[in-house]
């Protein structure tokens, strides 16, 4: 049974994670390379927490509980000498991970679970250092961001790991309330960044055609398809409409839609121009400076309400 989790990377994703598992009752161990950024990290999962006692998604007791069971380390066999899963956050660089694995392998005990959140990285390339033992008990947990809020996580089934430990792993993330994506062929992306390329793909070609202004399409999506997203799936939304109608539809629509290969040229230019989002206080919106902190609790909050709306519709 998986009980002492350990999280290489406290950054945007890392953090989130660990948090993730300390609010369910989780032991979990932080790997940085530096203190600073520890520190940063468990600051940001207080915050976050806070938040979550604000709006009633957790007890403000939960709080405190949880920290405690965050310890933070800049030494990776320390962090890692006796955890049962390992979930690796580091910058996607084949190279990089390539090594990190060969030191997991060493530094943990030969029943741990290793795990990558990568979406863009082949398992068997990142694994390619390791012995046929170990790759029965290495995998791909893709979370989404933020991963404290977002309850989809995407594992690997490839081919390589015993169906008992796979069942290990999925009631693992059962017992974080994660709903869990069984993804069965290594293709990049996974499955739901692919969904998410193919609504982005159309949505920054409308903006550039000019059929549409940002805000409006934004406006389609979360009051149209998106809202019916929300609690229904897409293959749900073709039976219930019809699969007749959706050929139809299909024909008609698709041979006149983007079918880009690349990114839409909007939004390199955008990136040329260092307009990068709320980062940078322009993208498709602008941002004032001293609005961004409360904009982004804003976007938390919407998050939380939604996460505690869809318990109903699991």
């Amino acid at each position: 049974m998986i009980k002492k989790i350990a999280v290489v990377g406290s950054g945007t994703m890392g953090h989130g994670i660990a948090e993730s598992f300390a609010m369910y009752g989780y032991d979990v161990n932080i790997y940085d390379i530096d203190d600073a950024r520890l520190n940063a990290a468990i600051e940001e999962i207080r915050e976050e927490l806070e938040l979550l006692s604000e709006e009633k998604f957790i007890e403000p007791h939960v709080i405190g509980a949880a920290l405690q069971r965050i310890k933070t380390f800049t030494d990776l066999k320390k962090t890692v000498a006796d955890r049962d899963y390992v979930i690796e956050v580091v910058p996607e660089e084949l190279e990089l991970k390539q090594r990190l694995f060969q030191e997991l392998d060493g530094y943990s005990p030969p029943h741990a679970i290793l795990s990558s959140n990568t979406s863009s990285l082949k398992l068997n390339d990142m694994t390619a250092r390791l012995g046929d033992e170990r790759k029965q008990r290495v995998m791909v947990n893709h979370w989404y961001n933020p991963a404290h809020l977002m309850p989809i996580v995407e594992l690997s089934f490839f081919g390589n790991m015993p169906e008992s430990i796979y069942a290990e792993v999925e009631q693992l993330y059962a017992g974080i309330r994660k709903q869990t994506v069984k993804v069965l062929k290594d293709v990049p992306g996974l499955v739901a960044n692919r969904i998410q390329q193919g609504v982005a793909r159309e949505a920054f070609s409308i903006i550039e055609q000019g059929i549409a202004a940002p805000e409006d399409v934004d406006k389609a999506l979360k009051f149209g398809p998106a809202f019916r997203y929300a609690t229904t799936g897409q293959l749900e939304v073709a039976d219930f409409g019809g699969l007749d109608i959706w050929c139809i539809v299909g024909d008609n629509l698709l041979k006149v839609m983007d079918n880009s290969q690349s990114s839409n040229n909007l939004l390199r230019r955008k990136v040329k121009e260092g307009k990068l989002g709320i980062k940078t206080g322009e993208g498709f919106y602008k941002y004032r400076k001293e609005e961004i902190p409360e904009i982004r609790k804003k976007f938390m909050k919407k998050l939380i309400n939604q996460l505690k709306a869809s318990a109903f519709y699991v």
